[in-house]
C-alpha cells in the first residue's frame, strides 16, 4: 500500500491535481492511511479493513469520508494497473458520514467588533489587510494570499488571477478593498501583494494571527472560510440575484450558491410589508401624500 500511494501520488495527483489539493492528499495518506494501511498488500487489502478505519475517523466525520474517497480512488487504479482484480474495489458499499454544512453569518454588531479588533491589531500590516480584503472580495483564503501585484488592474478594480479552484478567475475590487490595497507598501523583490516575512515569499499562514484576531473581537467560532460567506449571505440579503452572486464569488455550479436563497427572500419580504403597510395606511386614511391617497381611492373605484 505505501508504494501504491507512491505511483498514486507521482502520475495520478501530482499530474492532473491542483497543488493545494496534492497537498490534502498527501496529508491524508501520510496521518491516517499509511500508518494503518502502508505495510499491507494491495491484493490483501478488505472491505472490513477499510471500514474499520473510516469508522475509527467518525469523531471527524468529513475528513473521514476525504479518506474513504482517496483510498477509493487509489484502488480504482489498482484495478486499472492490474494490482487487483476488476470490481474487487474493497471501498464499494461503505456509506459515508453525514456531513452538516457549517456556514457562520456575521451581523452587523459582529462586523463592528471585528473592525475595531482588526484597527487594533499591532501586528504586521498584511495581517490586517488579506482578512480586509477577504471580506471586502469574497475571495478565498488561497486567491488572497497568492495575490501579485502584476495581476491587479486597479483602474478597472480587477485582479485576474490566471488560475483558481475553479479556473481562471476575475476578482472584483470595489473601493473598500482598493482602500487597502493603496496603502500596503510593495516590498522590494517580493511579487505578493501579502508578503511574508521571507523574502520574495506570501504570507503563507493567516490561522494564528486570526486567532488573535477573532478572540479580540469575541468572535472565537469564526474561520477565515467564515468571512467569505458573510460577503455572500449580506449580497444575498441586499438583494442581489443569486447568479450574480455567483459570479462574484467563482462558482462554476448554481448549486454551489443557491445555500443562500433562504436569505435572498429577505428584501422581498421587506418590499411586500412596505407596499402592504402603505395600503393599510390609506385604507384608514393615514397618508402623507395626497396623491397616493388618490392613487388607491381611484384604483378602489376602479374596482381592480
Amino acid at each position: 500500500m505505501a508504494d501504491l500511494a507512491k505511483r498514486f501520488l507521482a502520475e495520478h495527483v501530482e499530474a492532473k491535481r491542483k497543488a493545494r489539493t496534492a497537498a490534502e492528499y498527501r496529508r491524508l495518506l501520510e496521518k491516517a492511511i499509511l500508518p494503518v494501511l502502508g505495510p499491507r498488500k494491495v491484493a490483501d487489502v478488505a472491505r472490513g479493513e477499510i471500514a474499520k478505519l473510516h469508522n475509527a475517523l467518525r469523531a471527524a466525520p468529513y475528513q473521514a469520508n476525504r479518506v474513504l474517497a482517496v483510498l477509493s480512488k487509489m484502488f480504482n487504479l489498482a484495478e486499472r494497473w492490474g494490482l487487483r482484480p476488476d470490481g474487487s474495489n474493497p471501498c464499494r458499499h461503505i456509506e459515508k458520514f453525514g456531513e452538516r454544512k457549517r456556514e457562520r453569518m456575521l451581523l452587523a454588531s459582529e462586523l463592528a467588533r471585528l473592525g475595531e479588533a482588526l484597527a487594533s491589531y499591532d501586528g504586521s500590516p498584511f495581517v490586517v489587510a488579506a482578512v480586509k480584503l477577504l471580506i471586502f472580495t469574497g475571495a478565498r483564503l488561497g486567491e488572497m494570499l497568492g495575490l501579485r501585484w502584476e495581476w491587479l488592474d486597479l483602474e478597472r478594480g480587477e485582479a485576474r488571477l490566471p488560475d483558481s479552484k475553479s479556473g481562471a478567475k476575475t476578482v472584483h475590487l470595489p473601493p473598500p478593498a482598493l482602500a487597502v490595497l493603496a496603502t500596503l507598501p510593495r516590498i522590494e523583490g517580493n511579487p505578493y501583494v501579502i508578503a511574508g516575512h521571507r523574502d520574495g515569499a506570501p504570507l503563507v499562514n493567516l490561522e494564528k494571527p486570526w486567532r488573535a484576531i477573532r478572540a479580540t473581537a469575541g468572535l472565537d467560532d469564526v474561520r477565515l472560510h467564515d468571512l467569505r460567506h458573510a460577503f455572500a449571505s449580506i449580497a444575498a440579503s441586499s438583494g442581489l440575484g443569486l447568479p450574480i452572486i455567483g459570479k462574484i464569488l467563482g462558482h462554476t455550479q448554481p448549486a454551489t450558491t443557491a445555500r443562500y436563497a433562504h436569505l435572498a427572500s429577505d428584501p422581498v419580504k421587506a418590499a411586500a410589508a412596505a407596499v402592504a403597510e402603505k395600503i393599510a395606511s390609506a385604507m384608514v386614511g393615514r397618508t402623507g401624500d395626497a396623491g397616493e391617497a388618490k392613487a388607491v381611492d381611484r384604483t378602489s373605484n376602479s374596482g381592480a
